[in-house]
């Protein structure tokens, strides 16, 4: 029975390309490979058929002949089904690299050069440093480029040197059939290089424990938990690797005073009964150093609140200010004298529903309502 034309075989067209070519072969031969279609003498002849259009396709010289010849140009030439060999295992290993490679950790040569660990600095600072911002100085314990070996690792005048094993790609392929199975280089746990005299300041490392002193700016305005990313401030990289970076996470100290929600400042003022009942003003200190002063009305109820516009925390990044709330915490007078006593005696007396509106007659009504909730 005369053989299929490859180009038909794999789905192609004559003018196709090399990715072409191995997109169709990938997909034709994923789908019809005897492993996932156990038993079936069709799928097993349709995948040697895939196979052999693909070898003789993807080889720019066999190609050209085959579009000038066709299969007469591999007659009696070791062509056909009995190629499975050697080149048939490489074919699909670079398939199955494209499929899996990146999954598997293939990323081409190593350079030997391991990117340095990140680090997280835990700082607290106060809400008055939150607001105004500040500079501040840190000492971090880290890992810094070995000075003697300048990263390397290598004792001074020698340098690392191309695995053997590995040929530098830091990972090794055992050939199984078709199959690349990559792992780790034992030799050089995956680096690539290997180092025959190794600094002895370092050990080889090419990185040294240090205390390093920074200088880092908070910006006005930042929060509880906000994070600070300084590149390349973390740990060394090994044997000359790029550094980490350093995360600051800041924390706000609790304040004696004010509360913060968002941008927002509140703050709780006791002011006395008689202020409360008959009024006044009150003055209260602000973040910025400044004073403001509050209008309290006659009457004013313990919680009532009163906000001061712009005099709370600044928005980070921006020109705008959050407010203050002042809530008025009306206290009741403790230790009397005597003569207070008669006072507040004479104004009870002279108390009525138009004084104390929500007292007046609160427990009549209170008890009146659960008696006609019980007749329900």
């Amino acid at each position: 029975m005369a053989k299929r034309d490859y180009y038909e075989t794999l789905g192609v067209s004559r003018g196709a390309s090399d990715a072409e070519l191995k997109s169709a072969f990938r997909k034709a031969a994923m789908q019809c490979h005897p492993d996932r279609n156990p038993g079936d003498k069709a799928s097993e002849i349709r995948f040697k058929e895939v196979n052999e259009a693909y070898q003789t396709l993807s080889d720019a010289q066999k190609r050209a002949a085959y579009d000038r010849f066709g299969h007469a140009a591999f007659d009696g030439a070791g062509g056909g089904f009995g190629g499975m060999g050697e080149g048939f295992a490489s074919s699909m290993a670079d398939i199955f690299d494209d499929l899996f490679g990146d999954v598997m950790g293939r990323r081409g040569r190593s350079s030997g050069r391991e990117r340095g660990s990140d680090l997280r600095y835990n700082m607290e600072i106060t809400l008055e440093e939150a607001f105004s911002g500040k500079t501040a100085s840190l000492k971090v314990p880290t890992s810094v480029t070995c000075e003697a070996c300048s990263g390397t690792g290598a004792k001074p005048g020698s340098k690392p040197k191309t695995c053997s094993t590995c040929g530098g790609h830091g990972r090794v392929r055992a050939q199984q059939g078709f199959f690349a199975i990559e792992r780790t280089c034992p030799t050089c746990q995956g680096r690539g290089e290997t180092i025959d005299n190794p600094c002895s300041a370092c050990n080889g490392a090419g990185r040294v424990s240090r205390e390093r002193s920074l200088s880092v700016n908070i910006p006005a305005g930042v929060e509880d938990g906000t994070r600070i990313r300084l590149a390349g401030e973390g740990e060394a990289g090994m044997r000359g690797g790029p550094p980490g970076d350093l995360y600051i996470f800041l924390a706000i100290k609790p304040h004696p005073f004010f509360q913060r929600d968002g941008a927002d400042l509140y703050c709780r003022v006791p002011i006395s009964m008689v202020q409360a009942a008959l009024g006044g003003e009150l003055g209260v200190h602000t973040l910025d150093g400044g004073e403001s002063k509050v209008k309290i009305p006659e009457g004013t109820q313990s919680g009532r609140q009163f906000k001061i516009r712009g005099k709370g925390m600044p928005v980070l990044r921006a020109r705008d200010f959050g407010d203050l709330y002042i809530q008025a915490n009306v206290e009741t007078p403790q230790n009397l004298t005597r003569r207070q006593r008669e006072l507040l005696a004479e104004f009870d007396a002279e108390s009525s529903t138009r004084t104390q509106p929500e007292a007046s007659g609160f427990i009549a009504r209170m008890k009146e309502f659960f008696e006609n909730l019980g007749n329900v």
